[in-house]
C-alpha cells in the first residue's frame, strides 16, 4: 500500500501532466491559423499581366509565340469573380459574391487589383473564378452591379464585355493583330490581319451549351501565404501570361484560328486560362503603395 508520500507525489505528477496538456491545448487554440470573423483586414489579388517573358504592352509593342507567329495585341480584358480563400487546416472563406466581381482591363494598369475584405487569418490558398458563374449570367439585368452593370447596356457591339445576341458574358477577350493571317482569311471581316479571341459561354440557360468557366486554385505556400490583419492589407501578386492563350496546354496557331468567339474551338482556348497563372509572391500589412 503506497504511503501518503506517495499518494500525494502521485497525485503532483497528475496534476502536472493534465496542467500540461491544458497548456499545450490552450497554445493550439491561441496558435490557430483559421478565419477570426470578430476581425477583419484587407486582402487583394493582383493580376499583372506580361507575356512570356516579357512585361505586357499593347500594339505597336510585338510578341512571337512559340509556333514563330509574330502579334500585337490592342485589346485584353477579362473578368475574375468567386473568389475563395483557404486555411492551412482547410477552413474556407467564401467572399459574398456581390463584392466579388472585377474587371481587368490591359489599357487601366489599376485594374488589375481585386480588393476584398476578409477575416483575420493566414491563408494558405486561394481559388477564383475565371469568368461570371451562370447565376450572374441569367439574372435580371437590373440586378447586376458593379462591372457587370456596365456591360449588358453597352453589349459586344460597343467593344463591351456581353454578347446581346446570346445573352451572356464574354469572359476574356484579347484582339489584336498579327501579319501572317493572309487578307482573304476567313473570320478576320476588316482585311487588318485581325485576331479576335472572345471566350464566354456559362453553361446554357434553358438548353446545355458550352461551359468555359474555369475555376484557378493557387497555392501560396511556396511563394508565401497571405496574412490578413485588421486594418493592413495583404496582397497577393500573381503573374498572367497571356502567351499562354496560345502556348498552353493546346497550341494554337493564330493565322489558323483568327477568330474564336462562341464555338466549338472556344474550349481549346479555355483549356490554356488556369496555365496563364502563376503566384509570384505576397505582401503582408503593405498599404498605401504601388496602387494598393
Amino acid at each position: 500500500m503506497k504511503n501518503l508520500s506517495q499518494t500525494i507525489q502521485s497525485a503532483f505528477f497528475q496534476f502536472l501532466l493534465f496542467a500540461g496538456i491544458a497548456l499545450a491545448t490552450t497554445a493550439c487554440i491561441q496558435d490557430d491559423s483559421g478565419p477570426d470573423s470578430s476581425k477583419s483586414g484587407e486582402f487583394s489579388l493582383e493580376f499583372d499581366n506580361i507575356v512570356g517573358e516579357e512585361t505586357f504592352g499593347l500594339a505597336p509593342r510585338k510578341y512571337v509565340n512559340a509556333k514563330g507567329e509574330e502579334f500585337s495585341i490592342t485589346t485584353l480584358q477579362y473578368f475574375i469573380s468567386n473568389i475563395k480563400l483557404y486555411t492551412e487546416t482547410g477552413a474556407e472563406y467564401i467572399v459574398p459574391q456581390e463584392d466579388s466581381y472585377f474587371l481587368i482591363q490591359g489599357s487601366a494598369r489599376d485594374s488589375r487589383f481585386a480588393k476584398v475584405t476578409v477575416p483575420e487569418g493566414d491563408y494558405t490558398k486561394v481559388s477564383f473564378i475565371l469568368g461570371v458563374d451562370s447565376l450572374r449570367n441569367t439574372m435580371p439585368v437590373e440586378e447586376r452591379t458593379g462591372v457587370l452593370s456596365f456591360d449588358p447596356s453597352h453589349g459586344h457591339a460597343g467593344g463591351g464585355m456581353y454578347w446581346g445576341w446570346n445573352s451572356g458574358y464574354i469572359f476574356f477577350k484579347m484582339e489584336g493583330t498579327c501579319p501572317l493571317i493572309s487578307d482573304d482569311q476567313q473570320g478576320d471581316p476588316t482585311g487588318n490581319k485581325q485576331f479576335r479571341y472572345h471566350i464566354g459561354g456559362f453553361g446554357g440557360y434553358s438548353a446545355p451549351t458550352l461551359n468555359n468557366i474555369k475555376e484557378v486554385t493557387m497555392d501560396l505556400k511556396q511563394g508565401g501565404i497571405s496574412q490578413v490583419r485588421e486594418g493592413l492589407r495583404s496582397n497577393v501578386h500573381l503573374f498572367v501570361d497571356v502567351m499562354k492563350v496560345f502556348d498552353g496546354e493546346n497550341s494554337i496557331s493564330i493565322p489558323e484560328y483568327p477568330t474564336v468567339m462562341f464555338s466549338g474551338f472556344s474550349v481549346n482556348v479555355a483549356n490554356n486560362f488556369p496555365g496563364m497563372f502563376s503566384h509570384d509572391h505576397t505582401e503582408n500589412f503593405s498599404k498605401g503603395t504601388d496602387g494598393l
